[in-house]
């Protein structure tokens, strides 16, 4: 089959359990290049954290971020938003803090990342991790200035991170909420996923479902594999995720992409 663009989730997909590519995965994405085949990262990370991953890779290509909610062209056009309600914010905002008050919310507008307190141990991780300051601001000031999120981001124990999914998904039925890892849990706007943008990026660039590829190794990857022409679970990946998948590879520490494009002969 004739496969024209892969789409690739980010963290546990392109990235190893250190946050960095392995030396089989850049060249991989090196000989996709040179066969003319479209590489596009798709993450819920906001588009400054993924920059520095494509400089790496030496490539330059379009960006999907916040799980889909934004697209920006190669040229840093932007192609698609997309943003939840100013109501539905306040609304889920004020229940998140009135019920879970211990745990950090990060606001995500385009390409800026606010937190309420800077000092967190958390945020600083995420700081780390993703090479991207975040801003302290309030978020009613942001919201009332028409700043509206892209993404809301709740980190906390994954036991917590369940309830929260449970208890929230009924109530607001304007958001997508899911967890991107154990204890990360996304709020959008509930008609953004990253399927909806791997079909939203296709029209915009012509090419057919049946000829794409996407890896992902998330619950937040789960509609987008099943939407490709094959989808390729990380070996890393829940059950459920691996089910949904055409394919399984080897882990992310394990040259899963390089592994699987070699498997369907596109190396």
């Amino acid at each position: 089959m004739l496969f024209k663009i892969v789409f690739s989730d980010i963290d546990g997909t392109l990235l190893n359990s250190q946050h960095e590519l392995l030396p089989s995965t850049l060249k991989a994405i090196h000989r996709l290049r040179e066969k003319n085949i479209l590489f596009v990262p798709i993450s819920a990370r906001m588009p400054k954290a993924i920059v520095p991953i494509l400089k790496e890779l030496a490539v330059k290509a379009p960006i999907i971020s916040y799980n889909g909610a934004l697209i920006l062209s190669a040229e840093n056009e932007q192609l698609f938003s997309q943003k939840p309600a100013e109501q539905n914010c306040l609304s889920i905002l004020k229940d998140i803090r009135t019920q879970w008050p211990q745990i950090v919310i990060n606001y995500y507008c385009a390409d800026d990342w606010y937190v309420e307190d800077l000092s967190d141990r958390l945020v600083k991780e995420e700081a780390a991790i993703t090479g991207v300051t975040p801003l302290e601001a309030s978020f009613q000031v942001l919201l009332n200035s028409g700043k509206l999120p892209h993404k809301l981001l709740c980190m906390c124990p994954p036991a917590i991170c369940q309830q929260m999914e449970d208890v929230l998904t009924p109530c607001y039925p304007d958001f997508n909420i899911i967890r991107s890892s154990p204890t990360l849990l996304e709020i959008i706007d509930k008609s953004v996923s990253k399927a909806h943008a791997v079909k939203k990026f296709m029209e915009l660039y012509n090419i057919p479902a049946s000829q794409a590829i996407a890896f992902g190794d998330n619950y937040n990857d789960l509609d987008m594999l099943s939407t490709v022409g094959m989808g390729i679970a990380m070996g890393n990946a829940p059950l459920k995720v691996k089910t949904a998948a055409a394919q399984i590879t080897s882990s992310n520490d394990a040259d899963g992409i390089y592994n699987a494009l070699r498997a369907i002969k596109l190396l």
